[in-house]
């Protein structure tokens, strides 16, 4: 799980901003959303501007040098903050592996290139490289001078965490393995001006082609219903089929034709919800844009059932509520910080508070 996670320097974050999911409060209601005392569930809130895009893209910097998972082309752009575009941007991981808490940390430059590396395993240092320095557990990982002289200049812009998995066996519960496997799993998507995705999958997909090739219409009719109250009534389609169509009175119509913006983000929505089951960490972006306040909450239920982590934006305050989380599931993203409901207010917070209300009525100070 990610316990953890800082940057600095990244777009709109000149300083460094840490977000911690290590330390939730002893609330009794909604536990499902806490799992081994780490925050699963959670939403942020925060003003236009504040950065909640930008720190989920932050968090999913890591997939980018140690994944061949999907990525955003323009990932890049405007990637170091605009005060300091010469600088470098820092991130900082810290993860929980059954007993074990693995560090990981390294610093890019404007171009996405590694300059500076590092990673300990409960607090033991296992390599550190910055600029052409190296230090290496060479107990663990025994190395000839060749090789670790063309790692200490890394002219090739190679991850050591990539290396050591590549250039050694390793068990199946070897904390590598363990990392790689959860950043291979991560997802971020959002679906506003166009469907945008990262991680966890590597296929370009036509949603209404992936329902009808995988025999999901049935189910997907069902989904849309019980999330939504819609009833829409799917023509039996042809394998070879590529588009849905619905049936009407007055003849047969295409899904995409008749399906509003919120309808049509219910099914990416579907898509994902359909992957998830393997996957380690989700972010999804402004996930309630085009969602009814009531639509939301229903999506979220889904969502915070599942057993991997999920986390959203949102400016939807409905979805703050004890009814469907707790205030150290609730966080709030302003002026470079980002803290849970309980740490920014000197009140204790009760299952039976109306807590959209209190932030409504500026309770909350981060």
């Amino acid at each position: 799980m990610l316990v953890k996670f800082a940057v600095k320097n990244f777009r709109g974050f000149a300083d460094r901003i840490e977000w911690d999911l290590s330390h939730p409060s002893n609330y009794s209601f909604n536990t499902y959303a806490i799992k081994d005392g780490v925050v699963k569930n959670g939403i942020i809130y925060g003003p236009n501007g504040s950065g909640k895009s930008n720190f989920a893209l932050a968090i999913f910097d890591i997939v980018y040098h140690l994944t061949q998972k999907y990525k955003k082309e323009d990932f890049y752009k405007n990637y170091v903050y605009g005060g300091d575009s010469k600088g470098k941007v820092l991130f900082e991981y810290t993860f929980k592996f059954g007993p074990q808490i693995v560090e990981y940390s390294y610093g890019k430059n404007m171009f996405g290139m590694l300059f500076a590396e590092s990673l300990s395993v409960d607090g033991v240092n296992v390599f550190r490289r910055e600029f052409d320095k190296l230090e290496l557990d060479e107990e663990q990982f025994p190395i000839n001078a060749d090789a670790k002289k063309n790692l200490q200049a890394n002219a090739n812009n190679i991850s050591i965490v990539n290396y050591l998995l590549t250039s050694y066996p390793l068990s199946k519960n070897h904390y590598l393995i363990l990392l790689r496997d959860f950043v291979n799993s991560m997802l971020w998507f959002r679906s506003l001006k166009a469907n945008e995705y990262i991680g966890l999958d590597n296929s370009i997909t036509q949603l209404d082609e992936y329902i009808i090739q995988n025999k999901f219409v049935e189910d997907f009719t069902a989904f849309l219903n019980n999330v939504s109250g819609q009833d829409f009534i799917f023509v039996k389609p042809n394998p070879t089929d590529k588009l849905l169509a619905c049936k009407f009175k007055s003849g047969i119509v295409l899904f995409d034709d008749i399906a509003s913006t919120g309808t049509l983000s219910l099914e990416l929505l579907y898509y994902w919800l359909k992957k998830m089951n393997n996957a380690s960490f989700v972010f999804i972006d402004e996930f309630d844009a085009f969602y009814h306040f009531k639509l939301a909450y229903e999506v979220c239920k889904q969502l915070f059932n599942l057993d991997c982590q999920v986390f959203t934006s949102s400016h939807n305050t409905y979805l703050m509520t004890n009814d469907l989380l707790r205030p150290d599931c609730n966080f709030i993203l302003q002026n470079n910080k980002i803290k849970p409901l309980q740490a920014c207010t000197e009140k204790e917070l009760r299952f039976g508070h109306n807590i959209e209300k209190l932030f409504r009525g500026g309770a909350f100070e981060v």
